[in-house]
């Protein structure tokens, strides 16, 4: 039975993501901070495992790591919980240098202190990394910086490791959603345009059925995969 860890599973993409993973037969390990919401999110799924904390807390990814470590190995690590930063978005002159830390060490450092907590895992399955980025780790939009620095660290780190460590990693841009991140970047606005998490999934699955090298890529690109 193949063994992922899907951080931010409480919500947007990476609830979708367990749950179609557990549907297929997956052992799933997922985290939220907040018990309630990650309980009623994931708390059904008989193959899930969920543990509440937050991913820029050493103790969490020790025991995240200890998780994993109990179940022999790591098909599949996937970076996707994350933080916009203070709200709402301001330009970077308004943002504090600690400020700046915060979103930082949750959206750039924490994936990298996990990927290192379960590398022997990974090693053993010969499992991949895939980190969640955006468009904004390229692009230049303005309120956005602290954001984006993170992803744009995140993307290097992500395939920086990959290159260190000989693993399979991907920086995967999933595009625009209609998450309640996204949603709280742009208060008031109706982003009921933007496409559902769930059809992101498919486009994940196909980039880890086709296996390509190491880099850094748009899920848009791959074909869907059945569900």
């Amino acid at each position: 039975m193949p063994v992922a860890l899907v951080t931010g599973g409480s919500a947007g993409l990476g609830r979708a993501l367990v749950h179609t993973l557990g549907a297929r037969g997956w052992t799933v390990v997922t985290d939220g901070r907040d018990h309630a919401r990650l309980a009623a999110a994931v708390g059904t799924l008989p193959a899930v495992v969920p543990v509440v904390g937050d991913v820029a807390d050493p103790a969490h990814v020790e025991a995240l790591a200890r998780e994993v470590g109990w179940l022999g190995r790591l098909d599949l690590l996937v970076h996707n919980a994350s933080t916009l930063g203070p709200l709402p978005l301001r330009p970077l002159r308004e943002t504090s240098t600690e400020e700046l830390l915060d979103v930082w060490r949750v959206n750039a450092a924490a994936p990298v202190a996990l990927t290192r907590a379960v590398l022997p895992q990974l090693r053993t399955a010969s499992g991949v990394v895939v980190s969640l980025s955006s468009d904004a780790a390229v692009e230049h939009y303005e309120t956005w910086g602290a954001y984006a620095a993170g992803k744009a660290a995140l993307d290097h780190l992500t395939l920086t490791l990959a290159a260190e460590e000989d693993l399979t990693a991907y920086a995967v841009d999933p595009g625009d959603m209609r998450t309640a991140m996204h949603q709280d970047a742009f208060p008031g606005e109706d982003i009921s345009d933007r496409p559902l998490p769930e059809t992101v999934v498919p486009q994940l699955l196909a980039l880890l059925a086709a296996r390509p090298p190491s880099g850094r890529y748009r899920a848009a690109s791959f074909a869907q995969v059945p569900a």
